[in-house]
């Protein structure tokens, strides 16, 4: 079995959902929170991995659609860089089949120019099963906090590069 420093990281995305006042698109994982975290920590943007031979432009829109059924986005920004978590290493053995150490993510930050009637975490596109039971808006500095601790120095960078969008 590969050490867990020598695991590579999972390729994936985020998406930062800015809507007309500033706030930014919050959806709460379903189901229980894990043991090792407490429920206020299970609120997240959203966010998913890239498809072989996806570019991950294509794979922030997807993802965004299969877990929010939002369409109406218009691209704002890109990070200049990927940022990159370790799971903690009792997640890292049963998370992917134990394949990685953690994800390595490209975010971007779109605004919302539809209704949030659009907005449907119960029904999301593609006839993906839901990731969120509810959803509601956010100040982007409050994500840090809101985010399973371990996803918590993405969540502080992906706020330093975004924040000038939800003015």
């Amino acid at each position: 079995m590969a050490r867990f420093e020598d695991l590579p990281y999972r390729p994936c995305v985020g998406v930062v959902l800015i809507n007309r006042d500033g706030l930014v698109f919050a959806g709460k994982r379903r189901g229980p929170a894990p043991e090792h975290v407490d429920g206020s920590h299970s609120w997240q943007m959203p966010q998913g991995g890239i498809d072989p031979g996806e570019e991950p432009l294509a794979a922030a829109i997807r993802e965004l659609y299969e877990e929010t059924n939002v369409r109406s986005a218009t691209l704002l920004a890109e990070a200049p860089e990927w940022f990159a978590y370790d799971l903690p290493p009792v997640v890292a053995g049963q998370a992917w089949r134990g394949r990685y150490r953690g994800q390595t993510q490209k975010w971007f930050a779109f605004r919302f120019d539809g209704p949030d009637s659009e907005i449907d975490v119960a029904h999301p596109g593609g006839g993906h099963k839901p990731e969120f039971e509810a959803w509601r808006w956010e100040r982007l500095a409050a994500m840090p906090e809101l985010i399973i601790p371990f996803k918590r120095g993405v969540y502080e960078r992906v706020l330093q590069t975004f924040h000038p969008f939800t003015r």
